[in-house]
């Protein structure tokens, strides 16, 4: 078995799996991208057909997208889960789900019943069925590390936001009158972006943060006791006896983010090894863009400017993207190579050939550079169409790495000899 830090890599499932989900993601960010500079302004009224758009292309077509490729790998190497057959259940979900989110945004565009059960169908058998399989074989685990106790939390964050989603679409679809439709979309809203995003992240950081950039650990406080904590307030929060302790149950979720933040920014200036890497900067960054996101959520809770509001979902969508593209540039090169050499090819390309580390940095100037650009634009709307273009541009070069990388690992099985023992 090849283990290294933890990892079980001999379980890993075939690389197409993993970049098929991260190609789609990147194409949905594309899109997002290309639909900014056609929506406009109008995306930063929260009641706009367009701002669901967007919305939904970032967090289901984007991050949903990622993140579940980032499953199929991870459950078996982090946490030792072997799923059987992944190659076809990760077709069957990849492309149930691919079709639901466009069947969703074309019904937000279009307003057509039809469309928003089209999508409640196809998205509801694909995710549920995808978080399915995984909680069942995480739950069978008998021993769990603070990962593997994370995703769980995590997944049963996201089946609750689908389930809510669920409601949601087919209300809008024409099955029920949904009288309790704003308390189910908030509540979706906090599942979506606390119990599955966030929580994820934050699992997955307790295992790569420590092990990718040779950190001390997290304090056991933190690594042990947080994803159950945050996923026990997020019920509280949604259960109508506590509803007078709403507000108050906010402010510790948000507190305790900043608390998990501020610690993991500490653990990347105490890295035992302090070579640069555009990677530690992405995860940096978005450690800042999470406790700007939460300071925001709480002042909101103390003011009525609406901008306070638009720069906590701005900073939380930078902190969300800022570890998908940490992630993907830490794994793509490494799985490309892994595979090739576990294949016995001579001439697999090193990780530096497939994604050299001087592009990423360059993707985290632009990427930065975007995110600035976007506080200029709540401030001055005359650079939305910069901002726009630049994460177009942005998504743009993470799709060309990432087909860059699939076409070096097709070229290196079609051209380079196998070792011969």
């Amino acid at each position: 078995m090849f283990n290294q830090g933890g990892l079980s890599l001999e379980q890993a499932p075939p690389i197409s799996v993993v970049l098929r989900f991260f190609v789609t993601g990147a194409l949905f960010g594309v899109l997002a991208g290309l639909f900014l500079l056609f929506a406009g302004e109008r995306v930063f009224d929260i009641q706009s057909q367009e701002a669901k758009i967007i919305t939904h292309t970032l967090a289901l077509g984007v991050m949903a997208s990622f993140m579940l490729g980032a499953l199929f790998q991870m459950l078996p190497v982090i946490a030792g889960v072997v799923l059987q057959t992944p190659t076809k259940k990760a077709m069957f979900v990849h492309i149930g789900f691919a079709l639901g989110v466009i069947s969703l945004l074309s019904a937000f565009y279009s307003a057509n019943p039809t469309l928003y059960l089209i999508a409640a169908l196809l998205l509801g058998v694909t995710l549920l069925y995808a978080t399915a399989i995984m909680l069942l074989n995480l739950f069978k685990l008998q021993n769990h590390s603070s990962s593997s106790k994370g995703m769980l939390f995590a997944l049963l964050g996201f089946t609750v936001a689908i389930l809510l989603a669920l409601y949601l679409v087919s209300a809008l679809g024409g099955i029920h009158n949904a009288d309790n439709y704003v308390l189910v979309k908030n509540a979706h809203y906090s599942f979506a972006l606390f119990g599955w995003v966030a929580l994820l992240i934050v699992s997955i950081s307790f295992q790569v943060i420590e092990m990718f950039y040779v950190t001390p650990a997290y304090p056991k406080l933190i690594s042990h006791y947080f994803t159950g904590t945050i996923f026990a307030l997020l019920l509280l929060k949604t259960i109508p006896l506590f509803d007078t302790t709403t507000n108050f149950i906010t402010l510790l979720i948000a507190s305790s983010f900043i608390l998990y933040a501020s610690f993991t920014i500490h653990r990347l200036y105490k890295r035992k090894r302090p070579t640069s890497d555009a990677t530690v900067w992405l995860w940096r960054f978005a450690m800042g863009m999470l406790i700007v996101s939460m300071l925001m959520i709480i002042v909101g809770k103390f003011s009525d400017y609406s901008i306070v509001n638009k720069v906590s979902y701005l900073t939380f969508i930078y902190f969300a993207l800022s570890v998908v593209f940490a992630m993907t540039y830490k794994i793509v090169p490494f799985l490309v190579w892994f595979h090739l050499s576990n294949q016995g090819y001579m001439k697999a390309p090193l990780m530096h050939d497939i994604i050299h580390p001087k592009r990423v940095k360059m993707h985290f100037y632009l990427h930065v550079g975007s995110f600035f650009v976007w506080i200029l634009t709540l401030i001055n709307p005359i650079f939305f169409d910069i901002a726009s273009i630049l994460v177009t541009i942005s998504f743009g070069w993470l799709l060309y790495h990432l087909m860059f990388a699939i076409y070096l690992y097709r070229h290196t099985q079609k051209h380079s000899e196998k070792i011969s023992w």
